[in-house]
């Protein structure tokens, strides 16, 4: 037996919803790899563009050596800015910004709400908490396990109060999460208010607002290794994702397991979102206008919208972060700040161009 259409619903009604609006297959399906070949090049160009001026073929170089690919005549020091420096943090970006744009255009389609974010759950509250906790009291935790166990943390108080109020929906699920994540932000400002001394003020400022300064190797494989184990299968729901746009009941009767995939889906989305944000602070305004952005110009079916959210979010955050490492040198921007002042506008252009939707 064949699988049931999920286009045969909205043919039938003959209307479809703003969410499933179609684009140009052809054109859609070629924007996928030149956005990988986007890719590749921002992060051999990205690794480049700082204090000391490098080339892109020192940058194959080293990359080429460390891999045992070729035998580089690269010197030292050169080779240590490009791998122990450089390297680390452009991809530790790029797998943040694929991560968190994923995120979002998975809680987008759940919740059927276009202003969803990663945060919608108290993730991003409850690794702050952790964070803060960490910096300010000498817990013996490092910041990325601290911040990973308290989004997780705030995932389940978010749960458990949406279960409590009866059978978990999108809305009691929003509700939930404003409630948790306003509480965690309520005893962060508390422990900043008792527990801040001198110059720590800067540092949780960094973090709060987004940083990548301090990505090394090891923040690479957290967050490429989640990217990986938990991203590209949540990735591979895109179609089931359609469903949803037409509400719980027609989800039901294309034959998918509602309760069933929404726990599967909003489970990975927090891993996925708790693991990004536990290496880079809390980064706004990526998984919301990101997705966004892309369903305008290849349409809303997900099984193209996430992977090349995934792209886009990647390539965004490495730029974004090249900008706010180099943009002031010496002095390093939180890329939370430079995301919210690109983010920003683009969002407003989307609410513009959709106003006849709204």
């Amino acid at each position: 037996m064949s699988a049931p259409s999920l286009e045969r619903p909205v043919e039938q009604r003959g209307a479809r919803p703003a969410i499933l609006r179609d684009r140009p297959g052809a054109a859609a399906a070629l924007t996928l790899p030149l956005l990988l070949l986007a890719l590749v090049a921002s992060v051999l160009v990205a690794v480049t563009i700082g204090a000391a001026d490098l080339s892109v073929r020192e940058v194959w170089w080293s990359i080429g050596d460390h891999l045992n690919l070729i035998d580089a005549d690269l010197s030292v020091l050169r080779d240590g800015i490009v791998w122990e420096m450089r390297l680390p943090r452009v991809l530790t970006a790029a797998a943040v910004g694929a991560g968190l744009a994923v995120s979002g255009a998975v809680m987008q389609a759940l919740t059927r709400n276009p202003l969803a974010d990663p945060y919608l759950l108290g993730l991003s509250a409850g690794a702050s908490l952790g964070a803060v906790l960490v910096l300010l009291t000498g817990l013996a935790v490092s910041l990325t396990v601290a911040a990973f166990s308290g989004a997780m943390i705030a995932l389940l108080g978010t749960l458990m109060l949406a279960r409590s109020l009866g059978v978990i929906t999108p809305s009691r699920t929003v509700l939930a999460g404003l409630a948790v994540s306003s509480f965690a932000g309520a005893i962060t400002s508390l422990v900043i208010f008792w527990n801040t001394q001198g110059d720590s003020y800067r540092q949780i400022l960094n973090w709060l607002l987004g940083s990548l300064a301090g990505a090394d190797w090891g923040t690479t494989k957290v967050a490429w290794a989640t990217l990986l184990l938990v991203g590209i299968p949540v990735i591979v729901y895109g179609r089931v994702l359609d469903a949803f746009a037409f509400g719980d009941t027609a989800a039901a009767a294309l034959g998918i397991n509602v309760s069933r995939t929404r726990w599967l889906l909003l489970g990975g989305t927090a891993l996925l979102t708790g693991a990004m944000v536990s290496v880079s602070g809390s980064i706004g305004f990526v998984g919301l206008v990101l997705p966004n952005a892309v369903r305008l110009v290849v349409g809303s079916r997900h099984r193209l919208l996430l992977p090349l959210s995934a792209l886009v979010g990647a390539i965004f955050m490495i730029w974004v972060d090249t900008g706010a490492r180099t943009l002031f040198e010496p002095r390093e921007l939180p890329v939370g700040i430079i995301t919210v002042l690109v983010g920003a506008p683009i969002f407003v252009l989307i609410l513009l161009r959709n106003r006849e939707r709204a």
